[in-house]
């Protein structure tokens, strides 16, 4: 009998609609242009055939996109910090992660938003660590404690030091810290040819919308094109203030925006890892909030992903955030639709899992609940396995009419991968729920993060490595124990 495996897909255009968007972004670079204010790259884009305006205005003409979608790498593969591919970025290919830089913290132990530390940095890539659901971190925190010429750097080694998962670090302050953070990597993965080999990061940077590319976001570019760092490099565009309100308008400019970035970066390196995408959601006009569980920006993933299957190019995403400023039933919906619209979509790199308040705060119990939620993604994710073993003629045949399978050793052998279990959602009984203190889910889940939390111990780091990490990022030792 023939193995037949479904996997479930979501699509938004169409072929025509996906062609039509992409000749509105291409339209958009040649006749609107850009304003790019990095000298250097100017002079670069002009000697590759770009048609340059009244400083700092560049037009690229559809031949540069088509030369960069040409020259760029299809075989983006992530390795962790032991140097083993754990994310290879090709169609269809899905990852989870936590998103960055959150400037509250939802305390476990006082239950009470409070200011972000390092330490928190440290914890939520532990769980992150200990979860399998979650399959890259970002620094969940932005630490109020450390230094400023050294917070980068810091939360990068919060990360290294607590998880072996590939990061995804943000670098804002200057190239500096990206320099030292890039250092670090390289001492993980054995040098810089080690780290070209098998980079162990990726970093994710932004720019100033609508189609403006200032200078410190262009040598970000620079530096990871000329040293082989995957690229994630996205507008956020707000419908009706940065972009038209019309969706499709917004959508034809982030693409134009992130296809730009693409151009630049393969004229200063060509077959440079680049990662495409885009945040694009509409600015609410009656809180004046950018909201990160609107139905519109599910609408920004699909059309990103599907552009970026037009592209060949691996697609960043959004997914298990929410508006809510605690674990809710608002967290809960947002997340869901979220997770499983992104996935769906064939979203390679889904990031923000655990965000509330409009990625404003974080929390452990959040993170929970993404993984609870990314876990039934993943079962969406998988299929259905149509086989002989899997029809189980044989078993219904000998339990008959009126039997049972539940001894039987085809159940044994199958019903761990036939029925997703939850970890702290709810599928008691009423009494003994009431029996065992009545706790609703986000009770459940922070009393499971905080204790998953401090058992994991996650791999260390060899002796010699972790003391030059910590000369670089300036720190005398462990964020936490």
């Amino acid at each position: 009998m023939e193995n037949l495996n479904w996997r479930p897909g979501l699509t938004l255009m169409g072929d025509t609609g996906v062609k039509r968007l992409h000749g509105a972004a291409t339209a958009i670079l040649e006749k609107t242009g850009l304003n790019v204010r990095h000298p250097e790259m100017r002079r670069r884009l002009a000697a590759s055939g770009a048609r340059m305006g009244k400083e700092p205005r560049v037009y690229l003409p559809e031949r540069m996109v088509e030369q960069a979608l040409a020259t760029a790498r299809r075989d983006i593969v992530v390795y962790n910090r032991l140097g083993e591919p754990v994310m290879p970025l090709g169609p269809h290919q899905v990852y989870f992660g936590t998103g960055s830089d959150l400037l509250f913290t939802w305390d476990v132990e006082m239950c009470e938003r409070r200011p972000s530390l390092l330490e928190d940095v440290a914890r939520s890539a532990r769980l992150c660590d200990a979860l399998d659901e979650m399959n890259f971190v970002m620094s969940h925190a932005l630490p109020g404690d450390a230094p400023n010429e050294d917070a980068e750097p810091q939360q990068y080694y919060a990360l290294l030091s607590n998880t072996i998962k590939p990061v995804i670090m943000t670098s804002f302050s200057g190239l500096d810290a990206l320099e030292r953070m890039h250092e670090m990597a390289c001492a993980i993965a054995g040098g810089d040819r080690a780290f070209r080999e098998r980079p162990n990061y990726i970093l994710y940077s932004q720019f100033v919308s609508p189609l403006q590319h200032d200078a410190q976001a262009v040598e970000r570019l620079v530096f990871c094109a000329e040293h082989e760092v995957p690229l994630i490099y996205i507008p956020t565009i707000m419908p009706g203030v940065s972009g038209p309100v019309t969706l499709a308008g917004s959508l034809a400019l982030a693409a134009a925006e992130s296809l730009a970035g693409l151009v630049m970066h393969q004229t200063q390196r060509p077959g440079a890892p680049f990662i495409f995408g885009a945040c694009v959601s509409p600015l609410d006009m009656r809180t004046m909030l950018f909201p990160y569980g609107s139905p519109d920006w599910r609408l920004n993933d699909l059309a990103m992903a599907e552009l970026s299957r037009f592209y060949g190019l691996p697609v960043f995403g959004t997914g298990g955030a929410t508006d809510s400023k605690i674990v809710d039933a608002q967290a809960g919906a947002e997340y869901a639709h979220s997770l499983l619209v992104a996935a769906l979509a064939g979203t390679n790199l889904i990031h923000d899992v655990g965000y509330l308040d409009s990625g404003r705060t974080g929390s452990l119990e959040s993170i929970v609940l993404g993984a609870e939620l990314i876990r039934w993604t993943k079962r969406f994710l998988a299929g259905l396995q149509v086989s002989e073993e899997t029809l189980a003629l044989d078993l219904i045949r000998k339990v008959g009419p009126g039997g049972h399978a539940l001894d039987h050793p085809h159940t044994l052998e199958h019903f761990r991968e036939s029925i997703t279990p939850p970890y702290v959602l709810d599928r008691e009984g009423y009494d003994r729920w009431l029996d065992s203190g009545a706790k609703d889910y986000a009770a459940r889940a922070r009393e499971f993060a905080s204790n998953l939390a401090q058992r994991h111990r996650p791999e260390p780091i060899e002796g010699s490595t972790d003391v030059r990490l910590r000369e670089l990022c300036r720190i005398e030792r462990a964020v936490i124990k």
